[in-house]
Parts: C-alpha cells; structure tokens; sequence
C-alpha cells in the first residue's frame, strides 16, 4: 500500500482505540503493527508462542529479530 494510506489506516486505528474499540490486528509490517498495538503476539504453527506488551517491546527486540527471522 501506499505509505499515505498506511498512515490513514494507523490514525483510523488510533482513533478507534481512543473510543473504546478492540482491535485485532495481523499484520506482516511489524514496523506499522508495533505503533499501534499495545500488546504483541507471537504466532507459531497456529499457537501463541509469546506475547510482548508495548512496554516490554524495546528490551525484548533482540527476541524479536529471532522470532521474525530479520
């Protein structure tokens, strides 16, 4: 996509967020994916092998590139 659109689509998701909605969010651009969630998923083979809170996500980078391979 083109990066206004994914800009669009962040603020659409901000702005949800802000009124109360939850929001499920799959995504393969993690760089997007890691602005707007508050809690990370790591998904394996159909099972949840990790879960990093926002909070959590920049000491916890290192496992990241692990897990995604980059």
């Amino acid at each position: 996509m083109a990066p206004v659109i994914v800009e669009q689509i962040g603020k659409i998701i901000g702005h949800l967020k802000e009124t109360g909605f939850t929001i499920l969010l799959v995504e393969q651009n993690f760089r997007f994916a890691s602005t707007v969630a508050d809690r990370h998923y790591v998904v394996e083979n159909g099972r949840v092998i990790d879960t990093i809170p926002r909070d959590q996500l920049e000491a916890s980078i290192d496992k990241l590139h692990r897990y995604l391979g980059v």
